[in-house]
């Protein structure tokens, strides 16, 4: 996404109709914008239309604040679900982390390095392992330890903490603890989780063990939206890297890990540059 401050940025999905791109072309252009990247696309299946839209608003004679009124007057008619972003206003994400490092790790270094249009202004956690690590990127880290007792008690000073922060969405970078339904319902398609491509088929504390001894030619990850349904939210970003016969358990581990750092850190890019919209158990993602 570009640095420029003076970008907006839309997103929309309606029911398709004759003009759509025309009527949000010409409200940019008729209005001193200039169009930088305009992505559109059409489910023939489901007749539903999805946009991306950015433009220079540097020249635009409707004030900043007043674009998300006029939009909203743009489209009275069309039911659309939209939200309007500017690049200058970076996301806020909160890292929930346990004692795996290499998601974490990751995320935290390509922040640091600019990758991301991204701020994070606090880690959660429930074990106090990677306290160190946060520490040098000098971001708050709170434990939060969770017991089947203190789960809900525990959840509830977590948004808390998340409200006071500004939080934005989550990124679960290898968090080994199931979000309640009051977590995943006060961010719905705001939450990213990464895991292995092991599941369903190898449940358990040593899937790569499991898949090892079974033989499999492919591993890989899989990033998506929480829903309440455990792992089975819209997915974001996946890939996959061969597996041969010379590979042992470490290499699969090692290779399994390189795997959720990217396909992690591509999902988190995507939505922090607002390029996704939900629309029912999928995603569309504009590159």
């Amino acid at each position: 996404m570009s640095d420029n401050s003076n970008t907006a940025i839309l997103l929309l999905s309606c029911a398709d109709r004759q003009g759509l791109v025309s009527r949000i072309s010409s409200f940019i252009s008729e209005n001193g914008g200039n169009i930088i990247n305009l992505n559109e696309h059409v489910d023939v299946n489901g007749d539903i239309f999805f946009l991306r839209v950015s433009w220079d608003i540097s020249g635009f004679t409707i004030a900043k604040n007043g674009i998300e009124e006029a939009i909203a007057a743009l489209v009275p008619d069309l039911d659309a679900f939209w939200k309007l972003h500017f690049a200058n206003i970076n996301p806020r994400a909160a890292l929930f982390v346990s004692k795996y490092d290499h998601c974490f790790r990751d995320i935290l270094w390509r922040n640091s390095m600019g990758e991301f249009s991204l701020d994070i202004p606090l880690i959660i956690s429930n074990s106090p392992d990677l306290e160190p690590i946060a520490d040098r990127y000098g971001i708050p880290f709170h434990v939060f330890p969770i017991t089947p007792e203190s789960k809900a008690f525990q959840e509830d000073k977590e948004l808390d903490l998340l409200r006071e922060s500004g939080v934005d969405f989550i990124i679960l970078a290898r968090y080994m603890q199931i979000l309640s339904p009051k977590i995943v319902d006060e961010y719905p398609n705001n939450i990213i989780n990464i895991h292995h491509s092991f599941l369903p088929a190898f449940v358990g504390s040593n899937p790569y063990r499991q898949a090892y001894e079974r033989g499999v030619k492919i591993i890989g990850a899989t990033s998506h939206f929480v829903t309440e349904e455990l792992d089975q939210g819209p997915i974001i970003e996946q890939n996959i890297e061969r597996i041969t016969h010379r590979d042992t358990v470490k290499d699969l581990i090692r290779k399994g890990r390189d795997l959720e750092r990217l396909v992690l850190a591509r999902a988190v890019r995507l939505h922090s540059e607002h390029r996704i919209l939900v629309h029912g158990s999928k995603t569309i993602v504009f590159e």
